[in-house]
């Protein structure tokens, strides 16, 4: 159950409704997530311009963003982005075969190297707050500086996330 009201854009001051329109503006709508961190108008508007930035602006590969954000959510147990970003990773092709490895933490085994490496990536990020040197090297290899920054940004960003969603008990949207 919710610890917070999730909050509408009516609930807001007129001088917040801004950060909820453009937060449904670049995602298409307002999951539970922004309702609730809409608490705090300011730092919602900081949160969603971060993760506008990862999944919409950046250059980093959508597959490969997708891998390691559903391999994050699974090493932080975080049902809610798993089932966000399950489908948004299947539309985008990975396969389900992949998807399965990664959810019983098989990954990165069996899986094609330049996937497996952003697997190995988000667990060693967020079981051990680092990379090791040779998961280093071979993002360095594969994507540049640039990009192993945002690779790191990203599941920093979803590492937060899955623990707002705790602390919070932000509830999956009912399905439609």
């Amino acid at each position: 159950m919710a610890r917070l009201d999730y909050l509408s854009r009516e609930d807001l001051p007129p001088n917040k409704r801004e950060i909820y329109d453009r937060i449904s503006g670049s995602r298409g709508t307002v999951l539970n997530l922004f309702k609730a961190l809409l608490n705090s108008p300011d730092a919602t508007d900081l949160v969603a311009r971060l993760g506008q930035y990862i999944r919409y602006e950046s250059s980093l590969n959508p597959v490969s963003r997708e891998i390691a954000i559903l391999a994050t959510a699974k090493e932080m147990g975080s049902e809610y982005e798993w089932t966000q970003h399950e489908k948004v990773a299947l539309d985008l092709g990975v396969s389900r075969e992949t998807l399965k490895s990664i959810y019983s933490g098989r990954a990165p085994l069996g899986m094609f190297p330049k996937e497996g490496v952003y697997v190995q990536a988000a667990k060693e990020i967020v079981n051990e707050g680092t990379l090791s040197d040779s998961t280093f090297k071979a993002l360095e290899h594969l994507i540049g500086s640039e990009l192993v920054v945002d690779l790191v940004v990203l599941v920093g960003y979803y590492s937060m996330i899955a623990r707002i969603i705790n602390s919070l008990g932000i509830e999956l949207e009912e399905r439609s």
